[in-house]
């Protein structure tokens, strides 16, 4: 068997947490996420999730807030151990409001033994070089 075809398309699954995003569906969207998984928005927010639980109840209420959400990928790729780097832009319209909101980040995505061990926003060039160094990192 070939080294492609046991190496999973880390870039495919990172598209369709985007897609379940989209559909709203909290358990495809949470079930990629490692039990002890971490969400890690200090950088652009100051959040932080450990673990499945946690992260499922943050994605839950984030999804509860906005009546209207569209979660595109401007770029996503695969830098090579594990690692994706994705600009992600978020639409949406919060519960009762006419008005939207519009937020573009890096997320740097770790994979770890076919889950999702670490999600970290940053802004998008300081995703971009965080990647880059995580990436070479793990090399």
């Amino acid at each position: 068997m070939s080294k492609e075809s046991t190496t999973p398309d880390l870039v495919g699954l990172v598209r369709k947490q985007a897609e379940a995003a989209n559909r709203r569906d909290l358990d495809a969207f949470t079930n990629a996420f490692a039990e002890d998984a971490t969400i890690d928005g200090q950088a652009v927010g100051g959040f932080l999730y450990e673990g499945r639980a946690a992260i499922n109840r943050f994605v839950e209420e984030w999804f509860d807030a906005l009546e209207e959400l569209h979660v595109e990928l401007e770029e996503v790729s695969h830098l090579g151990n594990g690692v994706v780097f994705a600009v992600v832009i978020q639409d949406g319209r919060p519960v009762g409001s006419a008005g939207h909101i519009r937020q573009r980040e890096g997320w740097v995505v770790l994979w770890a033994r076919g889950s999702i061990a670490r999600v970290t926003t940053y802004h998008v060039d300081e995703g971009r070089a965080a990647a880059e160094r995580l990436a070479e990192k793990r090399a």
